[in-house]
């Protein structure tokens, strides 16, 4: 990113405990998103990405499709498709467009993700 890595916040928090205090127009999250493997932990991920991007903000989420391994590093993950993940953010978001793609590891085998775009709904609180 050169030069231009400091327009960007980085963020290194457990998603669940993270209390934003901006805005954000962009949001991206490539796999952490599979690790909430229950529907409180997922419920607060969507709680806390709905109230930190901004109207006509976007969403993308990079996570395990259901073609996708079972477990990542030794730990469960939840796997999505397209209809399971755009009901999760129906409520906040708009789905622009979700795409499956498959991934070669260092070790030679095939992961398959499901990456999906969201643009925030500009009726929702801007509080």
């Amino acid at each position: 990113m050169g030069d231009r890595a400091k327009d960007v916040t980085f963020i290194v928090s457990d998603i669940t405990d993270f209390n934003p205090t901006i805005k954000f127009d962009f949001w991206h999250d490539r796999a952490a998103f599979h690790f909430l493997t229950n529907d409180e932990q997922i419920n607060k991920y969507v709680s806390i990405a709905s109230e930190a991007i901004a109207k006509d903000g976007y969403l993308i989420l990079g996570t395990f499709s259901e073609q996708g391994p079972t477990k990542c590093s030794g730990l469960e993950i939840k796997q999505y498709n397209e209809a399971s993940m755009s009901y999760r953010f129906e409520s906040s978001f708009q789905r622009i467009k979700c795409i499956e793609e498959n991934h070669l590891t260092p070790f030679d085998t095939l992961q398959s993700f499901l990456f999906c775009s969201f643009l925030k709904k500009s009726n929702q609180s801007m509080s």
